[in-house]
Parts: structure tokens; C-alpha cells; sequence
């Protein structure tokens, strides 16, 4: 696979508390000259890349993020703010105390809740597998596939941990046919990258690809 063809499959990312919009511009710029798959920002800046941008990239941002535990209405009302201002890609974080209590239909239902909001826009949704069990995440591909969504998503990158070997391999054990992968979390190396695609992810959630692409072909 080509480095444009792996960055094809990138979600450039920019989710820090303290990111400006030079920062997000430049983010845009570089996902327009490398062809990554979207920008994924923090809600805010949505409208400004949508107006400033147009179609040249795909945004997505992210809802519930960090932590998961905003009740379903709030999360709800992000997605509909987020497609309002020109979002075509939603990445939720689940609640993590209810998958942490066993409440997967709780889970389950608050993930097709979302997905009726976001009707033909992708979501992507965050389980945060450092948190959780073998079989919480067994439980959580099942809620996934069950509820519709588009994507099962390892981490936010704001937790203990990140993507690994092991959670990708055990995700395409379990979740449906429909759904599809995304890594996040600790992509810091090509390796990491190529590994990722190479095990089945569709997309990767980094902000360091374009630099290290840019680097290699340096």
C-alpha cells in the first residue's frame, strides 16, 4: 500500500483543549494537500472549516468526548449542532459507567439513538478499551453491530491507554459485517500504521501521519 493510499485512510486529528484555529487551518491544509480521509476536530471549529473550506475536506468531530458520560439528550443535541454547522462524521464515546455496571442495553439503545440523529453521516463510536474487560469489549462489538452504528472505535486517546494489536484482532472477531474499525490512540510510528490497515482497520485517528509520511518521503 501507497502512503497516499494509507493516508487515504486517515482521520487527521487536532482534539487538544488548547488547539487555535491556526492550528485547525493548518491541520485542513495539510489534509487537502495529502488526501486524508477527514479532519477530525474539536465541535467549534466545525462551521469555520465548513465556511472556509467547503467540500475540499470531510469533518468529523467528535461527541460526549472525552469521557463518555453526558446523558443521551445532550450528546444528541451535539450531533445535531455538529451536521447543523457542515459535520458529515460523528466519533461518540459511550458511557463507560454503563458498560462498567453491564447496562449494555442501556448502551445499545443510546448507540441507535444516535444513529437515528445522524441518519446517513457515519458514527463512529468510542468504547475506550483500556477501560474495559476482554468480555465488556466482547459485549460492547455486539451492542455496536446490534445498535447500527458504523464504525467500532478503539479509544479517544485521552485515556490510559491506546489502540492495540490485540483489541483490533479481537474486534474483527466479533463485530457484524456491516461494521467497520477505526484505531486511535498511540499511532505514533508508519509501522503502527501499516500494522493498523494490515489488520482490517479502515480508518486510523492520528495527528502524526502527514508528518511522518512527509518525513519518509523527505
Amino acid at each position: 500500500m501507497t502512503m497516499r493510499e494509507m493516508l487515504g485512510r486517515v482521520d487527521h486529528t487536532q482534539l487538544k483543549a488548547y488547539a487555535t484555529w491556526e492550528d485547525i487551518a493548518r491541520l485542513c491544509e495539510e489534509a487537502v494537500a495529502y488526501g486524508t480521509a477527514s479532519v477530525c476536530v474539536p465541535p467549534c471549529f466545525v462551521r469555520r472549516i465548513h465556511e472556509t473550506y467547503g467540500d475540499k475536506v470531510n469533518i468529523c468531530t467528535v461527541v460526549g468526548f472525552p469521557l463518555g458520560y453526558s446523558v443521551t439528550a445532550a450528546k444528541v443535541a451535539e450531533v445535531e449542532q455538529a451536521l447543523a454547522d457542515g459535520c458529515q462524521e460523528i466519533d461518540m464515546v459511550v458511557n463507560i459507567g454503563d458498560v462498567k455496571n453491564g447496562d449494555f442495553d442501556k448502551v445499545e439503545q443510546e448507540i441507535r439513538t444516535l444513529k437515528a440523529a445522524c441518519g446517513k453521516h457515519i458514527l463512529k463510536v468510542i468504547i475506550e478499551t483500556c477501560y474495559l474487560t476482554r468480555e465488556e469489549k466482547i459485549a460492547m462489538c455486539r451492542a455496536v453491530t446490534n445498535a447500527g452504528a458504523d464504525y467500532i472505535k478503539t479509544s479517544t486517546g485521552f485515556g490510559t491507554g491506546g489502540a492495540t494489536r490485540e483489541d483490533v484482532e479481537l474486534f474483527a472477531q466479533y463485530i457484524g459485517p456491516d461494521v467497520k474499525i477505526k484505531a486511535a490512540g498511540g499511532v505514533s510510528t508508519l509501522e503502527d500504521l501499516e500494522m493498523f490497515i494490515g489488520l482490517g482497520c479502515d480508518r486510523v485517528g492520528t495527528s502524526r501521519a502527514v508528518g511522518l509520511c512527509r518525513e519518509q518521503k523527505g
